[in-house]
């Protein structure tokens, strides 16, 4: 049986630099027939253009530049064997807490990447209005993963974690939210809330009405990113607040009050999907599934992102919430491979909005690229309720490269952040 281990998620990058005599390649003036790098002979699969195919990937100045049947090695300065390897679209993790001292569950984005293979992750709330510049300098401008944001309508974010930062209604200042979303429309994509009974407390709703006033008060399209649990109230309310474009997240929790009851799917969440209500995964630690999501999937509810909520808490829970991993329990569920690459790269990347091309290997496309091995043979997850699905294969991390860089030795010189 495999069992994937944290600490052997990270696989050798089998780049090499080649021969000094091209070494001026790397400094940029070898010409418009070289390539920063190549990374060669893996199965790759891009959604976006219905491929699945041996390809060699040619970068340069972070994009992709070729996808060729062969592009020779003494074109590149440097190369990334992937033979024998599924090549994807860099991963986006549309729902992970990214704010490392800042909130009291954020990561380091880049310490991340050996286990998720990602490449951009939004930060799903772990900033609000107080803490946000801290958060756009600290964390955006100095990390070499790509990072966006949804801003929290409580002003302080995450920092009171586990205290549930909507207990006091107070800290949801409408005004506040909608001058920093308009203000960083670069990095912000939305509003998030978290909806459930232990953080919002006695305020039900109210929340989330401010975070839906505080969306459209910016005068952005700024989305509205709702979180389930143990939902407060009747659920259906909630659920029909919510508008075409803002997205329900941990939609397939188990945690109480939630969309599948009874074996049932709730026909507001269907009427939500169906009216343009996104549909996000985020795993966690304490919200997924194996039940919810089988039922809710056979009953229409499919997820329209696979995101991991990776975070101080959940990436030290058993059911280890790291987006290959989350992707893996789909393919246990029936997913088709190509289906759940989609989920995690060109569909996320299009929401995102804010980079052509983002989530795909196209021509054009950010030079941002995760190399895998896909594992086959019987293999055990487990969800946050502890319930156990038995799996044929799995996504094991093995390189990945944001901007044409790849993380990890080989540097390549000069070697700066993208």
């Amino acid at each position: 049986m495999h069992r994937m281990s944290r600490r052997g998620f990270l696989v050798g990058t089998g780049g090499t630099l080649l021969a000094t005599h091209r070494a001026w390649a790397q400094l940029g003036v070898g010409g418009r027939d070289t390539f920063d790098l190549v990374i060669k002979g893996g199965q790759v699969l891009d959604p976006s253009q219905n491929l699945r195919a041996r390809r060699d990937i040619g970068i340069r100045n972070a994009k992709v530049v070729a996808l060729d049947a062969d592009i020779p090695v003494a074109r590149a300065a440097q190369v990334l064997d992937a033979e024998g390897k599924l090549v994807t679209a860099g991963l986006v993790d549309l729902h992970a807490h990214v704010f490392p001292g800042g909130s009291s569950v954020g990561l380091p984005a880049d310490e991340l990447v050996p286990f998720t293979a990602t490449t951009t992750y939004v930060d799903a709330g772990d900033a609000g209005a107080s803490t946000f510049s801290a958060f756009k300098h600290l964390v955006v401008g100095q990390t070499r993963s790509r990072v966006f944001a949804f801003l929290h309508i409580s002003k302080v974010g995450l920092t009171p974690f586990p205290v549930g930062e909507m207990r006091d209604i107070d800290f949801a200042q409408v005004d506040l939210a909608a001058k920093v979303v308009a203000e960083n429309q670069d990095v912000v994509l939305g509003v998030k809330v978290r909806e459930s009974k232990p953080v919002v407390g006695d305020n039900g709703l109210e929340p989330l009405r401010r975070a839906l006033a505080a969306a459209e008060l910016s005068g952005t399209q700024a989305r509205v990113m709702c979180h389930i649990g143990d939902a407060p109230g009747e659920l259906s309310a909630l659920l029909d607040l919510l508008r075409p474009g803002d997205i329900l997240t941990h939609a397939y929790s188990g945690a109480g009050n939630n969309i599948v009851q009874n074996g049932k799917l709730l026909p507001a969440a269907l009427d939500a999907m169906k009216r343009g209500v996104l549909i996000d995964v985020g795993h966690g630690g304490g919200s997924f599934d194996f039940d919810v999501a089988e039922a809710a999937m056979q009953q229409g509810l499919l997820p329209s992102t696979i995101s991991s909520d990776i975070h101080a808490y959940s990436g030290n829970s058993p059911s280890m919430p790291y987006l290959p991993w989350v992707m893996s329990k789909f393919l246990a569920l029936g997913l088709p491979l190509e289906q759940v690459v989609a989920l995690a790269t060109v569909h996320p990347g299009r929401l995102i909005g804010r980079v052509d091309k983002l989530g795909t290997l196209q021509v054009g496309a950010p030079a941002d690229v995760s190399i895998f091995e896909l594992v086959e043979g019987r293999v055990e997850f487990e969800d946050t309720a502890k319930k156990k699905r038995t799996g044929k294969q799995f996504l094991k991390p093995v390189q990945t490269v944001r901007a044409g860089r790849a993380f990890g030795r080989p540097y390549s010189a000069p070697f700066m952040s993208p």
